[in-house]
């Protein structure tokens, strides 16, 4: 009896571990597996930001020249008589041109892979000479890109490239006539897969 009544008191003596202790001992083991795949996760975003560039793009559409006239005001206010093509009071007309004034807003350059117009598909056509010609002589459907609008100074559009903080005009050369007043979808994809839309009204400027 007496031996039954001590092993009794020596297991009803051993006490488990205070509620309070285990519960510091858990928030303190989180802490830590926390913190340690945090340094490791830091590290690894540190290295992958400074090895790589960033592939935000940010396109600003500023306003555009589609009257139906035979001059075309560029984005920088510079007015190029005889490259918007022939007036004429039917509305823009296939082989005229417009001009929709960009600007590029992100720290890297912006490669356009394709213009929308209307619902057409425009591509990039170089100037002969990097020089848009003055007149209907280019390629109805292809659009080109000018930096400066001094004629004089030459309307660069070597590549369809716009760099950081430049602004430049696309220059479309129409498809298909338009009629005056018509709101046209204006879209812009990139070679990183971005996309940026606008309305251009036919026969308007904005800008």
């Amino acid at each position: 009896m007496t031996k039954l009544m001590s092993k009794q008191n020596r297991l009803t003596s051993r006490r488990a571990v205070a509620p309070v202790i285990a519960t510091l001992l858990l928030v303190a083991i989180a802490v830590v597996g926390g913190s340690i795949v945090f340094v490791f996760s830091q590290g690894f975003f540190s290295s992958a930001q400074i090895s790589g560039t960033p592939s935000i793009e940010s396109l600003k559409i500023l306003g555009y020249d589609a009257r139906d006239a035979t001059s075309l005001t560029m984005h920088d206010g510079q007015v190029v008589a005889g490259l918007a093509g022939t007036n004429s009071t039917n509305g823009l007309q296939a082989g005229e041109r417009i001009a929709v004034y960009l600007k590029n807003d992100s720290v890297q350059k912006v490669t356009l892979s394709e213009v929308r117009f209307a619902g057409e598909v425009y591509t990039f056509a170089t100037a002969a000479g990097g020089t848009l010609t003055t007149g209907v002589g280019g390629i109805d459907g292809a659009f080109q890109i000018a930096t400066k609008g001094d004629l004089a100074g030459g309307l660069d559009s070597t590549s369809a490239e716009i760099q950081p903080g430049q602004q430049a005009s696309v220059v479309l050369q129409l498809k298909d006539p338009i009629k005056s007043g018509r709101d046209a979808q204006f879209k812009l994809s990139t070679s990183n897969g971005a996309v940026f839309v606008g309305t251009v009204v036919a026969g308007q400027q904005s800008g």
